[in-house]
């Protein structure tokens, strides 16, 4: 039995609640982290939860506008704040999604304004792992910007003391992953199959991820890795898969959520080598589908992957060690297993969403005027997108 918290306003309606966030046709950690979330809020008893996107579609023959740079922005911008503006008085809460840089300035920041100046609570959920970079350069404007919110939500403890050390108090509620929808399979033995999923952008540094998979292509002639994701480096890594002489490589692009799950199950190493990071959905992803994975340490990955517990840890930029703890998990299957396991049972433990709703649920409670707890089955409430 769940014990769930309905959120009712005085008058006995449910509580209105406004995600704003990237819709999914920005493939992206927010967009998905933003679907999931609604989809099961929406389950929940006394809220009624719609989106408003921060990239909306432009109607009819305007939006060929979208296809131009910079004006995309412009035009995207414009009809955003109108959304805004015209939306937010509707809602009790408005639930924001952030990133960091620019992308704060042009979604999130507006939203806040607009919402103060509706009278409405506001929740920043900040998801990028440059939030450090982001405050220290940006200290004058993004500190102050950031307390409009009446409450500031992160997935990690990582990037709780971030904000600790500019005076922000945040608090973590993780990311989650949806397993009934991922196929699980658990591996006796590791092929050398790898797989990458991750932006092409500088931050991500996949170019280290191939790097270390041509030591294992050398000593495994029949080695592969998948690249799954997009991003301004995509020729600068197929040229490094051309100059290092590397088989078996492909570049997949874009692959929507839904198409996701193949992926995983045809991995059998998940490589991960970013140098800014947070709580990468991807890598839950893998421990929901027993992939083993094999990462960098930087920001918040340490808080979810356990060297030789739950995955393998690498310092950051070092293909070599990334090569040699893969090839560790292919020689060592029974090792690779445990290791596997474990991401499973810390998956299921704490990055689903039964794991995750109460703290959502209490955390809404604080933000409009009373709650009362009953239990049993959520009714589904009805709703549709802004």
């Amino acid at each position: 039995m769940t014990l769930l918290l309905p959120l009712v306003r005085r008058n006995r309606e449910p509580t209105r609640l406004c995600v704003v966030a990237p819709s999914l046709d920005i493939l992206g950690g927010q967009a998905v982290q933003a679907a999931r979330l609604l989809e099961h809020l929406r389950t929940l008893p006394g809220l009624h939860v719609d989106l408003l996107p921060v990239n909306p579609r432009l109607p009819g023959p305007l939006r060929r506008l979208q296809a131009i740079k910079y004006l995309r922005t412009i035009v995207t911008s414009i009809r955003y704040f109108a959304s805004l503006f015209r939306n937010v008085r509707r809602y009790d809460v408005l639930h924001v999604f952030s990133a960091s840089y620019v992308s704060f300035l042009l979604a999130p920041l507006p939203a806040m304004i607009v919402g103060r100046l509706f009278g409405k609570r506001v929740v920043l959920n900040y998801h990028s792992g440059e939030a450090e970079d982001h405050l220290t350069r940006w200290r004058r404007t993004a500190v102050p910007a950031m307390r409009l919110a009446h409450d500031i939500i992160v997935p990690s403890d990582y990037l709780v003391a971030v904000f600790a050390r500019f005076g922000l108090r945040a608090r973590a509620i993780p990311n989650f992953v949806d397993v009934g929808t991922l196929p699980y399979r658990e591996r006796e033995s590791l092929r050398p199959q790898f797989m990458a999923n991750r932006n092409l952008e500088p931050l991500y540094n996949v170019g280290c991820a191939i790097r270390a998979f041509a030591l294992v292509q050398a000593e495994l002639r029949d080695a592969s890795l998948t690249v799954a994701g997009f991003g301004r480096e995509r020729r600068k890594l197929e040229s490094l898969v051309r100059e290092l002489g590397l088989r078996n490589v492909s570049f997949v692009g874009r692959v929507p959520p839904e198409r996701m799950g193949a992926l995983y199950d045809a991995a059998d190493i998940y490589i991960n080598s970013s140098n800014i990071d947070n709580m990468p959905l991807s890598i839950l992803d893998a421990f929901a589908t027993g992939v083993p994975v094999v990462t960098t340490d930087p920001g918040g990955i340490p808080y979810v992957v356990r060297d030789g517990e739950n995955g393998m840890l690498v310092r950051c930029g070092d293909h070599e060690a990334l090569a040699a703890a893969a090839l560790r998990l292919l020689r060592q299957p029974a090792f690779a297993r445990r290791i596997a396991a474990q991401a499973r049972l810390d998956c299921l433990q704490h990055y689903v969403w039964p794991a995750v709703a109460a703290q959502w649920m209490e955390l809404y409670a604080g933000s409009v005027i009373r709650a009362v707890v009953i239990s049993d089955r959520p009714q589904v409430v009805e709703v549709g997108q802004v």
